[in-house]
């Protein structure tokens, strides 16, 4: 994955995520081959993480991301529903000045 993002001129990673989810990955890596040497230092195997272990951090972030993703789509959907309402009440303060045109209605800010 980091091959596939890293810019070939510079050698650096362009995307902000991509380079976000390499970081997160290399260190919880680092972390699992630590805790695996201090478990057992006399034998090198231990220090190789296997692929299965290395796809299943990776599908763990995977996962979060999924999460997020379907955070943003309902805040999206909350954001176009509060833009409906503020429509809503405009063209009723709209309606409500043109039936009670001696009326003072007070001006109210939205949050």
């Amino acid at each position: 994955m980091k091959r596939a993002y890293t810019n070939k001129k510079t050698g650096q990673i362009d995307d902000g995520l991509a380079r976000e989810v390499i970081t997160l990955v290399q260190t919880q890596v680092q972390d699992e081959v630590s805790q695996l040497q201090t478990e057992d230092d006399d034998s090198t195997a231990s220090t190789n993480l296997s692929r299965v272990r290395i796809n299943e951090i990776v599908e763990s972030l995977k996962d979060k991301d999924d999460r997020i993703s379907l955070l943003e789509t309902q805040m999206a959907a909350q954001q176009a529903g509060y833009e409906a309402q503020k429509m809503l009440n405009q063209q009723m303060m709209e309606m409500m000045k043109r039936m009670y045109p001696s009326e003072v209605f007070p001006n109210v800010q939205d949050p």
